[in-house]
């Protein structure tokens, strides 16, 4: 699914970048009636950017963010490691929340930010 979102205007350097893009994927989540649980949830073992439901299962959403292209796809950067990770932090997170089971999806939220013009949001679900 590929929405277009509107761009913010101001600010550099790549943490405002990845901030812009986890605000407009949490708006775009929330706008498909996700309800976002946890943002930037932290731990010993790293950060799962955010943690929603859609009253179902528990989706835990990796969020990519570029200003363009030239580095190819956001969601090219969710590797075969990186995806590992965020399934032990899952696990981390629902022992935290004393959530002894539930359905977990895991999704990629990529998010084109360029400078002239307005972003774009796409969700790819069950990405890994």
């Amino acid at each position: 699914m590929v929405a277009v979102a509107r761009a913010g205007t101001g600010g550099s350097g790549r943490e405002e970048l990845g901030r812009r893009g986890e605000d407009l994927a949490a708006e775009f989540l929330t706008a498909q009636g996700l309800v976002v649980l946890s943002r930037n949830w932290r731990c010993r073992e790293g950060e799962l950017d955010l943690v929603a439901t859609d009253r179902t299962r528990l989706v835990v959403c990796e969020v990519k963010t570029r200003a363009g292209l030239g580095y190819g796809a956001p969601a090219e950067a969710v590797t075969a490691a990186k995806a590992a990770r965020i399934r032990r932090l899952a696990a981390v997170w629902l022992s935290a929340h004393r959530v002894r089971w539930c359905e977990i999806r895991f999704d990629v939220v990529a998010v084109v930010c360029p400078p002239d013009g307005p972003a774009t949001v796409e969700h790819l679900q069950g990405a890994f």
